[in-house]
């Protein structure tokens, strides 16, 4: 194979170095599953994507190929790669464009990712996702989440009980009380990984409320524990906490929420979540935020 451009963008960041990164590797056909997933490993970021150009007919018909690997498993979805590939197709691959519009054609089904109009490469792309209409899952019993994370029973919103949502992902979303509980969290993952695989999740989402929007504007905090980490921005889950959100009644149908993510490891990620309550349903989900080219490069493979 010929050597292999790649971009390194960070996705829900206006300035480079924050954010959650990405590496978008292009023009894979050919690669093996295998291959792919040890260029993961080499870049070592919660999710590497691989381009598979396909002719401009199916690609106008049915969106650009596009794979996404974390270091252990290709996944279905994740929303940080989505707007960071779709990002580096509107920079460096503009027919991919229609109007203001990449489409992905993702392992879970194609998405759409909107931009607005007559913005600078050079400042970063501010886009927009809509994910599948939700599935709400399980309601979970709020003390054994709450052991899980490491946290007591009263630091949980009692109004808000746990659920399993999946917007192309299942995620575990849990409210808190306050920000102060949020900091403390610390899942126990060896548990955690078991016992939600049996409810049909796949991690936590963990949220509390920013009551005077002091940070930045944000009206929430979140946090994402997973494979003995943290992730900087998760845009799949958030795309289930906004569902779960406005379905419980916590945040008005069509409502812009800005989701703060990444304090605790350095990486402060921006988050814009709408989802829509449309005859007892919620629709129209949608997550937002900006996308900052970082490096690019290639790589020499025999």
């Amino acid at each position: 194979m010929p050597n292999l451009e790649y971009f390194v963008v960070d996705v829900f960041t206006t300035a480079p170095l924050a954010g959650n990164p990405l590496a978008v590797v292009m023009n894979t056909c050919g690669l093996t599953t295998e291959r792919m997933q040890a260029i993961a490993r080499e870049f070592n970021l919660s999710e590497t994507t691989f381009v598979e150009r396909r002719p401009a007919e199916v690609e106008r018909a049915e969106g650009v190929r596009v794979r996404i690997f974390t270091t252990q498993e290709e996944l279905k979805f994740a929303g940080h790669p989505t707007l960071g590939t779709a990002s580096v197709l509107k920079m460096f691959a503009p027919e991919t464009a229609r109007g203001d519009t990449v489409t992905l054609a993702e392992n879970g089904g194609p998405v759409p990712v909107r931009f607005e109009a007559g913005q600078a490469d050079s400042a970063g792309l501010f886009s927009e996702m809509t994910q599948p209409e939700p599935e709400f899952g399980l309601d979970l019993p709020q003390a054994a989440v709450a052991a899980l994370l490491g946290l007591t029973n009263d630091e949980l919103d009692p109004k808000l009980t746990p659920q399993v949502v999946s917007t192309g992902a299942p995620f575990a979303i849990v409210v808190l009380r306050s920000v102060a509980a949020l900091e403390r969290l610390k899942v126990d993952q060896d548990k955690a990984t078991e016992w939600l695989r049996q409810r049909g999740a796949r991690w936590f989402y963990v949220m509390a409320p920013v009551p005077d929007e002091s940070e930045d504007g944000a009206k929430y905090r979140a946090r994402m524990q997973f494979y003995g980490g943290e992730d900087p921005a998760t845009g799949s889950a958030a795309g289930c906490a906004i569902s779960y959100l406005v379905a419980r009644g916590a945040v008005s149908s069509d409502t812009r929420v800005h989701v703060l993510q990444g304090v605790e490891i350095g990486r402060q990620s921006h988050l814009f979540l709408t989802a829509r309550m449309e005859n007892s349903r919620v629709r129209d989900v949608r997550v937002a935020g900006s996308t900052v080219l970082v490096a690019k490069g290639q790589l020499f493979l025999p």
